[in-house]
């Protein structure tokens, strides 16, 4: 799971950036509205807004956020109606780019995110051309601390997870399950008494490729372009950038 590993990392760091501008609130509301408006209001009954939910409580969005857009999904107050895309491409050095996206206009969602690939040396796919390279999981990144994996692995083996990796560079464990088990794991971790650092529902790559120099930082460019975009959700790829890499791009 490297390769994931410098992804997240990234994805991370991201994150906090786009929280002091607001982004993360208003993606996590439209993702808020999508599954109450698909599965309704009642956590209890609608596993994706659950999993939204714990999402907003870790980037401590406002109840109030929360409330409003859940009943913009039920109709109890007016709202935009958002539909779910995905588009495919590639970027430099050849890999492999999905991205997620909730818009109220398809065709002009369909036409930006295309010139973003375009602009920055990437090509957009047909249907089905990457997404085989990846694979839905539940995803939960654990603060080392003293525990090693076998006291992990004891603890949470019968909530159904895949895999335990550590990942040194960011000093956590990495542990995967299939995406249906993702709250039995997650309670699992949080009866233990672990400290979960992350955790959602992603697409992982069954492989990655190696990207340096200049192609590294053409790869990161065209990742932060898409992450920019108002419509898009969530970026996934099978890129593996070094940290160092990484720290150059982000400093510029």
């Amino acid at each position: 799971m490297s390769g994931h590993s410098k992804w997240h990392s990234i994805k991370h760091k991201k994150a906090a950036i786009d929280a002091k501008r607001g982004k993360i609130f208003s993606r996590i509301s439209k993702e808020l509205t999508v599954a109450a408006r698909i599965g309704g209001k009642d956590p209890a009954m609608n596993p994706r807004l659950r999993t939204v939910l714990i999402a907003a409580k870790e980037a401590n969005m406002p109840q109030d956020n929360i409330e409003k857009a859940i009943k913009k999904g039920t109709g109890e107050l007016p709202g935009v109606v958002y539909e779910e895309s995905v588009y495919e491409g590639y970027g430099p050095g050849g890999v492999a780019v999905m991205v997620e996206t909730l818009t109220d206009n398809r065709n002009r969602t369909a036409s930006e995110i295309r010139s973003i690939f375009s602009k920055k040396n990437g090509s957009m796919a047909g249907a089905g051309a990457v997404t085989w390279m990846f694979n839905k999981e539940a995803y939960f990144g654990v603060k080392a601390e003293k525990k090693d994996e076998e006291a992990i692995m004891e603890q949470v083996i019968d909530a159904g997870v895949d895999d335990i990796a550590f990942d040194p560079e960011n000093e956590v464990f990495e542990i995967t399950a299939p995406p249906e088990n993702y709250e039995k794991v997650r309670k699992a971790l949080e009866t233990a008494g672990y400290n979960i650092e992350t955790s959602n529902l992603t697409f992982l790559p069954s492989s990655c490729i190696k990207v340096q120099g200049p192609d590294a930082r053409a790869v990161l460019s065209l990742i932060d372009a898409l992450e920019d975009h108002d419509d898009v959700q969530n970026v996934y790829s099978n890129f593996d950038i070094s940290s160092e890499e990484i720290e150059k791009f982000e400093n510029g």
